[in-house]
């Protein structure tokens, strides 16, 4: 008998497979035929702090409208805040809590701890298992230091936790100045989990009508190799969970991922080009190999290549490729 479960932010799920934060996973039926499927949990579509603010504010601009405004009014606002797309929001969570056994994680796109943090609360009370903060702030603004970015991090872990006892993972992107140093320091928080890494916007250009457009939107196998390494290389390290994100496509690549150390593995992109089948055909895949391999559970072979334990753990940091492209054959045709 195999066993796939695992223990993801505390959590028990029955597998490693977790259908990441998408349109896919935004509404009820969409996310009960993915339950279906038999994924270990499944990560709502974001809330977008941008979503949350711009309803505070036409609640305050309605608000304020009126010729006479008490200061009743304000603590009126703080304490019911909650109509439209957020309310939205919560019903989804206790309807699906409601219908289905699979781990349901709430999901927050954020870049600051302003305003939206009290909605953590409301995300634990509505019957969420788990919140995924999805953080990402382009380190594009000369007029701040890589210490000042990476502070809004924290601020915003200590904000949310402040307002839930719900185990939180953070989804972060690659751009730090010392990536390593930032996941152990972000590891030492009050959080269960790190998910590497998140799939931004990428653009690119049309030379014939000199526009700005959209760049390899969906990931593909090849884009496991960032989560890989870094996976590998802190697994061990950490004082919390590491999933990984961008580029699971197939039951070998949640397989290579495990091996470098992690918990679990999300998957979203392989979901919009072969449906929401491929969740079997992934953990069919897993499960032929773990038994080709003699494995009976996840724990025998998790972490078994992770930098710690392989011997070349060197290879995981070297970043120059050209002792292995001069092996190359160059065609001729």
């Amino acid at each position: 008998m195999i066993d796939l479960t695992t223990t993801y932010m505390g959590l028990h799920l029955k597998n490693p497979l977790i259908v990441g934060s998408s349109g896919l996973t935004a509404d009820f039926d969409d996310v009960m035929e993915i339950a279906m499927q038999g994924p270990g949990a499944i990560v709502l579509k974001s809330l977008f702090e941008e979503e949350i603010q711009y309803e505070l504010e036409q609640d305050m601009l309605q608000m304020t409208a009126r010729p006479y405004v008490y200061p009743e009014t304000f603590d009126y606002m703080d304490s019911t805040l909650k109509k439209d797309r957020i309310r939205e929001y919560l019903e989804l969570i206790q309807n699906l809590k409601s219908a289905t056994d699979v781990p349901i994680i709430a999901s927050i796109n954020c870049v600051s701890d302003q305003k939206w943090t009290y909605l953590a609360k409301e995300i634990e009370a509505a019957g969420a298992d788990g919140l995924e903060l999805n953080l990402f702030i382009l380190p594009s603004d000369l007029n701040r230091s890589s210490e000042d970015m990476e502070q809004v991090y924290f601020s915003v872990i200590r904000k949310v936790r402040e307002n839930t006892n719900l185990p939180i993972a953070v989804k972060i992107s690659y751009y730090f100045n010392n990536l390593a140093q930032f996941i152990k320091k972000l590891s030492l928080e009050k959080i269960e989990a790190i998910v590497l890494f998140n799939r931004f916007y990428s653009p690119d250009i049309d030379i014939e009508n000199f526009e700005i457009t959209s760049g390899n939107v969906l990931s593909t196998s090849g884009d496991i190799s960032m989560p890989l390494r870094w996976i590998a290389m802190m697994s061990g390290r950490v004082n919390c969970d590491l999933a990984a994100s961008t580029g699971v496509s197939s039951g070998s690549d949640m397989v290579k991922l495990l091996l470098a150390g992690a918990t679990a593995t999300q998957v979203v992109s392989e979901l919009y080009r072969s449906g929401n089948v491929t969740i079997k055909l992934m953990l069919k895949d897993l499960e032929n190999w773990m038994v080709r391999k003699k494995f009976e559970s996840i724990s025998d072979f998790r972490g078994k290549l992770a930098q710690t334990e392989s011997t070349d753990p060197a290879a995981y940091e070297r970043a120059q490729f050209m002792r292995h492209f001069s092996n190359f054959i160059r065609y001729n045709p």
